[in-house]
C-alpha cells in the first residue's frame, strides 16, 4: 500500500510476501513490456487474475523499479 511504511531488506520483504499471497491462488499473470528510463528507473503494467478465499479477484497496477549501475534492484514500489 503506497502510504504503509516500506519493507527493508530480505526477510522484510519474504514476510511480506508470505502474509500478503497466503490467501490468494494465482490463476494468470499479465505484466506489459517495461519502459526502461535512462536513470536506472523501470515501469510496467500489470493484472493479476486470482482467486482469495474462493472470491474472484484482479489486482492490477504498476511495478516502478530502480537498478543500480552494475544491475540487480536497488528499490521497487507497485
Amino acid at each position: 500500500m503506497p502510504f504503509r511504511e516500506p519493507h527493508r531488506g530480505r526477510d522484510e520483504l519474504a514476510a511480506y510476501a508470505r502474509w500478503s499471497f497466503t490467501a490468494e491462488q494465482t490463476i494468470g499473470v499479465r505484466i506489459s513490456e517495461p519502459i526502461v528510463g535512462h536513470d536506472g528507473l523501470a515501469v510496467a503494467e500489470f493484472r493479476v487474475l486470482a482467486e482469495e478465499d474462493g472470491q474472484p479477484s484482479s489486482p492490477a497496477g504498476c511495478v516502478f523499479v530502480r537498478f543500480d549501475a552494475a544491475g540487480p534492484a536497488v528499490a521497487a514500489r507497485d
